[in-house]
């Protein structure tokens, strides 16, 4: 008995989407212009967060030691930096590649070049470059480092520590991207809440051409869950054939911007990210899509069923 009236409900379903061809179709794609809307929202945050990374990899606090530090004494301070919890990576640098890079730096100056052969000698120390997880943990590096100058045989080495000179641009770049991430999550929330409003609208139209409907199956005594049914499946319809729209639209749209943020944003390709992420992109679509359709649906229909 049960089976004979879910097969009823989901044919009457199948029957109210093909038999209401255009106003489903139209439907349909203000769902598909929603769910591309979703869909625009985790391609934009995914282009912020590779943004913002990439901001955060070139911001760094560098240790510069005296030519004369042994190996042995500065390795010891990058085990101890390592053991910090905010430190995410301690880069060590050679006096000899602290040369190298001195020198592709100034390259184009030939007076400085010519200096440095004229020294002989190599001027420069040995240094560690030092990254924190979080932009806002530098401070507390910054302080371990500057206790370390005052310790014993470890303060000996450390000739200078660049966080001060670093310290406003680290500082900025901190409430930059806390006041990004804040704006963005702002903005996603108002064109989501806009878009289920728009959905809930247009199904509550498509259901309103079956008023007629509705009230005929309330006089010969339908009850209300059978009466919702088709249109709870119509409104699974709607997202199920919403999201594989918006998800063949994004192959070609991913593929023709790939290039472009790639060149654009440094080291995202939007094509490559839609391929590798593909399932979570797509459960997220069509989690929206079903729950948008179904969830307006038996909002908009009980209406019909009070009256």
């Amino acid at each position: 008995m049960i089976m004979t009236k879910i097969k009823r409900v989901l044919k009457a379903g199948f029957m109210n989407f093909w038999r209401n061809g255009w106003v489903s179709l139209a439907t349909v794609l203000i769902m598909a212009m929603t769910l591309f809307t979703i869909g625009s929202i985790i391609f934009s945050r995914a282009l912020i967060l590779s943004t913002l990374d990439e901001l955060q990899n070139k911001v760094d606090i560098s240790v510069y030691f005296k030519t004369d530090a042994a190996e042995s004494d500065i390795f010891l301070l990058k085990d101890s930096l390592l053991k910090l919890s905010e430190v995410k990576n301690v880069e060590y640098v050679s006096r000899d590649q602290e040369l190298k890079n001195f020198k592709e730096r100034h390259k184009d100056n030939a007076l400085i070049t010519q200096s440095l052969e004229e020294l002989g000698d190599n001027p420069l120390g040995a240094a560690l470059n030092i990254k924190a997880k979080n932009t806002s943990q530098y401070a507390s590096i910054a302080k371990f480092l500057e206790d370390a100058l005052k310790m014993e045989g470890v303060g000996s080495i450390i000739d200078k520590i660049s966080y001060r000179q670093n310290k406003i641009v680290i500082e900025r770049l901190s409430k930059i991207l806390d006041s990004s991430k804040k704006i963005g999550f702002a903005i996603s929330l108002i064109l989501i809440i806009i878009s289920i409003l728009v959905v809930f609208n247009t199904i509550r139209m498509a259901i309103y051409t079956s008023k007629d409907e509705i009230g005929v199956m309330r006089l010969v005594g339908a009850s209300n869950r059978f009466i919702s049914g088709p249109f709870v499946v119509e409104g699974l319809l709607y997202g199920v054939i919403a999201s594989v729209i918006t998800m063949l639209v994004f192959y070609p749209l991913t593929m023709w911007l790939g290039p472009m943020t790639e060149s654009f944003f440094g080291n995202i390709n939007l094509y490559d990210y839609y391929i590798s992420n593909f399932a979570q992109i797509f459960s997220i679509i069509l989690f929206a899509g079903v729950g948008l359709g179904v969830i307006s649906s038996l909002i908009a229909v009980r209406r019909y069923l009070k009256a």
